[in-house]
């Protein structure tokens, strides 16, 4: 995602109140499980499901793949996430979310969320939208944020992507 005057920005999601892992965390776009019997192509289905975007594998720039392991209440998550930027020029209101999923959207620019990882900030700014639950209405919103607002994940991860962006 970039603005009107090229600045990259990234999409985070305001993962919903009721997610079993990371309620209320701020995560990468998209994500989420293949089932038994898929490929990493089919995928792609993620997009349409939690941001109603239609979008052929072949569009998707491939970073990589990092193993990331994540403490869970009552365990350890371990898996292996392949990871894949998609540029989109829509507005964060133009997206159609999965509310079930996503309370809200918001942007960061590559440069501030990457001071943020850095430590070269304590927090930031971030502009998007909140969704109401029942009714899908749009709140716009501005929040700061710190690093304990977003989900966790490895520096390996943030290498692989930020690199692709580059």
């Amino acid at each position: 995602m970039r603005s009107t005057d090229g600045t990259p920005y990234l999409l985070f999601q305001l993962r919903h109140k009721n997610k079993d892992t990371f309620p209320n965390l701020l995560d990468i776009s998209c994500a989420g499980h293949l089932l038994a019997g898929e490929t990493v192509e089919d995928g792609v289905r993620e997009l349409e499901e939690e941001l109603g975007l239609t979008v052929p594998f072949e569009q998707l720039t491939y970073c990589g793949t990092v193993a990331q392991e994540s403490p869970l209440p009552r365990g350890m998550d371990r898996e292996f996430n392949h990871v894949f930027t998609y540029e989109c020029g829509k507005p964060v209101s133009q997206y159609e979310v999965q509310l079930s999923e996503v309370a809200g959207l918001f942007r960061i620019p590559v440069s501030a969320f990457q001071e943020l990882l850095s430590g070269a900030k304590e927090s930031v700014s971030i502009e998007g939208i909140l969704y109401e639950e029942r009714t899908g209405s749009q709140t716009p919103a501005t929040r700061n944020v710190t690093l304990q607002d977003f989900t966790p994940n490895t520096p390996e991860y943030y290498d692989l992507l930020f690199a692709a962006i580059q």
